[in-house]
């Protein structure tokens, strides 16, 4: 049971970071009549997609820590690190580099450093779903 929980922490963790940042904020900066009401909407996005990121990377610790309990380098080869990695990405983007989004600071470079990070924690997501999805023998 445990093995189905980690895939569906991982496939949400994904599949919302798929959701927001590939499809739901290209349509607001397509659809809104502004580049401004588009950003602004875009931040609360972002900003409610790093609490679910979080969320599913807690929830992955979690549960890994009583699935890999008698074996515990079985999560480190799991994806201990693209949890965390994933987690720290997050982080890092909301406080780090959204507020100098906001702030309009350098926007090209911080936009560029924010898009590569939420494109790392992306791909994070996807190497642990991909682990965790497939079966073993």
């Amino acid at each position: 049971m445990y093995e189905r929980l980690s895939v569906f922490a991982a496939a949400l963790w994904w599949g919302s970071l798929t959701s927001i940042g590939f499809l739901a904020v290209p349509m607001l900066f397509a659809h809104l009549p502004n580049p401004t009401l588009a950003g602004n909407m875009a931040a609360r996005l972002f900003a409610a997609q790093t609490w679910v990121s979080v969320a599913c990377c807690a929830a992955l610790l979690l549960l890994s820590k009583r699935r890999h309990a008698e074996r515990p380098e079985a999560w480190a080869q799991a994806g201990l690190a693209l949890v965390i990695g994933g987690m720290l990405l997050a982080l890092l983007v909301q406080y780090g580099v959204s507020p100098r989004i906001v702030a309009r600071q350098n926007l090209k470079l911080w936009h560029s450093v924010g898009t590569a990070m939420y494109a790392a924690q992306w791909l994070c997501a996807a190497a642990l779903l991909w682990r965790l999805g497939r079966r073993e023998k």
